[in-house]
């Protein structure tokens, strides 16, 4: 065996280029099937952060884009978007980034359906007996100072539409009974989000498109209520987490009836529309993807005997599930495959990959595989358990030098509510194959651990997030696995909040890089989109009452006692955390003389979609921790300018 050059941590020439990863890389998502055929989304970076519609007829294994090139299908409802395309008998409808249209699209033309303007599209369905699109409509067009939500019908063939449903702040999954009798749509007001307070509700569809009888399913103050679906025998299964985790129900006319009941996670948090995590084969089993300690498994479910037998495969995070007959496609990653869109013989239980989202092959010696970490904090009588995932530094090639330890990179996810998986991700491995430690930590009110995990972070954002960050790496310091002097800590838009007040609020960290993140709560409460304009009342308190908490938990206001370099990155298209927020915090380090670097990026928005930007980026963290932790870079990098 070839032994390994000792080097400095952080230093070590890695085959793991930005630039590799860019020429091959794309974002996969959106997964639906018309019989045999399967559709999907892909974002590519190298096209501007195009997003086109693909499909595989059958089994052919041909690969087609369906979208024209120049057409991009991205709904900016809620500004995270999901739910652009529907593929029907009568050809693909899509939203079109642009300027936000409904198009329909035929093997002979590509041309708008809506005509109102300022107004946007997501989640559709189709209604064949009024050749109608049923859809989410977010409408800017109005004198109000927010965005009115609807469900409304466009016809096809004159563009007009038809409110069936107003009134909530916001709507979503809108679903025609297989025999187009009724439709079941999902709804939530201010200031609760989709994983706070939803209601699911029924009305009966009438010939001319018109609602009758409408229906609230579900009771719950505190429910939410996701993913609701028709079975083949035109009964309505949706996920609910009223026992604590986000499990399986049916609703018949005796009433709500648990499916399974697991100490496990059906469904995921809507940031996005159209999640699809579990479907039918047939009217008495279906196919569901559930998460426990942040790891996914497909299992297949019986509902009539109420039971689910798993179903091996070697992917431990996974998502967006549909089938058909004995097929089965969903999109699955693993500790060392990057995502794909995986298709599984249901019979046999064979599968293959038919789309990579990139097919750069690693070596496994290079690759470092995420570790599930749980640490405990507070105090004795109430101590809470933490999770996450560890990477080691990893080169086949390269180890550190003798009585070092590396250095470590703390991760604090975006949401705040959201999750870190363990699958193969292009970032961490970036950083952990050139000698750096990494820690994703899945702090309090992260999900995939029940609502009580999740709950935690209420009236407690910028307290016990930063709390987990922080005593993850010191866990790790404490067990000898990390240098205690090279600790930095990154994330992007909630998760740079959280970076940032770690910064500033605890001597943990030596650097820290926030992407897009926020720095001025009362700012991101002011001027942020609809969606999360109330999202700071269950994660802070009611603003204006609360406003002092806000001063108090804000980075900016407290710049005098953060002592470490920042570097920011931001898009300057940016909706839901706006520049300002990067500037300010900016501006303030200037005045007290602290080193910081700022990269902004015109044309981006929430996240990075242009391959350029997308390598600068990293480059540039890369440089920025090469001089904080005084390394050499084996990568030749255009230098940053700090301030």
């Amino acid at each position: 065996m070839r032994s390994r050059q000792k080097q400095a941590y952080g230093s070590w020439p890695s085959p793991i280029k930005p630039e590799l990863l860019l020429r091959s890389n794309v974002g996969l998502g959106e997964i639906s099937n018309v019989g045999n055929d399967l559709y999907w989304i892909e974002m590519r970076p190298e096209e501007k952060g195009r997003y086109v519609i693909v499909k595989q007829a059958g089994s052919s294994g041909i690969h087609k884009d369906i979208s024209t090139t120049e057409h991009n299908a991205r709904t900016r409802v809620h500004e995270y978007g999901g739910g652009s395309y529907l593929v029907t008998e009568q050809g693909v409808m899509f939203t079109n980034f642009d300027d936000q249209r409904l198009y329909w699209q035929t093997a002979s033309q590509c041309q708008p359906v809506s005509t109102m303007t300022d107004c946007r599209y997501a989640d559709m369905v189709y209604d064949p007996t009024i050749r109608s699109l049923i859809c989410v409509r977010e409408d800017h067009g109005n004198d109000s100072a927010q965005a009115e939500n609807s469900i409304v019908s466009v016809q096809l063939d004159s563009g007009k539409e038809t409110v069936l449903v107003s009134g909530h702040d916001f709507y979503s999954n809108p679903r025609l009974r297989p025999d187009g009798k009724q439709l079941c749509w999902i709804a939530w007001d201010h200031p609760g989000m989709p994983w706070d307070a939803t209601a699911l509700y029924l009305a009966d569809l009438n010939s001319d498109g018109s609602l009758a009888n409408i229906v609230r399913v579900t009771e719950g103050e505190n429910e939410s209520v996701c993913q609701p679906v028709w079975s083949p025998q035109n009964e309505l299964y949706f996920v609910s987490d009223r026992t604590n985790w986000w499990n399986l129900y049916r609703y018949t006319d005796a009433g709500i009836e648990a499916i399974l009941s697991m100490a496990a996670e059906f469904a995921t948090p809507q940031w996005s529309f159209r999640e699809t995590n579990y479907a039918f084969i047939d009217g008495n089993t279906l196919l569901a993807i559930y998460w426990r300690d942040g790891v996914a498994t497909l299992a297949r479910v019986d509902v009539m005997d109420q039971c689910h037998e798993n179903i091996d495969l070697p992917y431990s995070d996974m998502e967006s599930v549909c089938c058909f007959n004995d097929r089965a496609w969903l999109l699955g990653a693993s500790p060392t495959s990057f995502p794909a869109i995986i298709e599984v013989n249901l019979s046999s239980g064979e599968h293959h990959v038919i789309r990579r989202a990139n097919d750069l092959v690693l070596d496994d010696g290079d690759i470092s595989k995420g570790e599930a970490l749980t640490f405990f904090v507070g105090e004795d009588d109430n101590k809470q358990d933490v999770h996450g995932f560890y990477y080691a530094p990893v080169n086949k090639n390269y180890c550190g030098l003798d009585k070092e330890l590396p250095p470590l990179i703390v991760i604090s996810h975006g949401g705040p509510t959201g999750a870190s998986r363990n699958g193969l991700k292009l970032v961490i491995q970036f950083f952990t194959s050139r000698g750096f430690a990494v820690t994703d930590v899945n702090y309090s009110g992260s999900t995939g651990y029940g609502r009580d995990y999740r709950d935690r972070l209420k009236g407690q954002w910028g307290v016990l997030d930063v709390r987990d960050c922080s005593q993850a790496a010191l866990s790790l310091v404490a067990a000898s696995r990390v240098d205690g002097n090279q600790l930095a800590i990154r994330g992007g838009s909630a998760g740079g909040f959280t970076t940032l007040a770690a910064l500033t609020f605890t001597d943990v960290f030596k650097a820290g890089a926030s992407h897009y993140g926020v720095s001025h709560l009362v700012a991101l409460a002011k001027e942020t989109h609809k969606f999360e304009s109330h999202y700071l009342d269950t994660l802070i308190g009611p603003y204006p009452e609360a406003s002092h908490i806000y001063d108090a938990r804000s980075p900016v206001n407290a710049v005098d006692d953060l002592s470490c370099p920042v570097i920011f990155f931001q898009g300057l298209e940016d909706k839901i955390v706006l520049p300002n927020q990067a500037e300010m915090m900016v501006a303030a380090l200037k005045k007290k003389k602290i080193p910081v670097a700022y990269l902004a990026y015109e044309g981006e928005q929430h996240g990075f979609r242009q391959a350029k930007n997308i390598k600068r980026t990293l480059e540039a963290e890369l440089y920025f921790y090469s001089i904080i932790f005084g390394f050499d870079c084996a990568d030749e990098i255009e230098p940053i300018r700090f301030e």
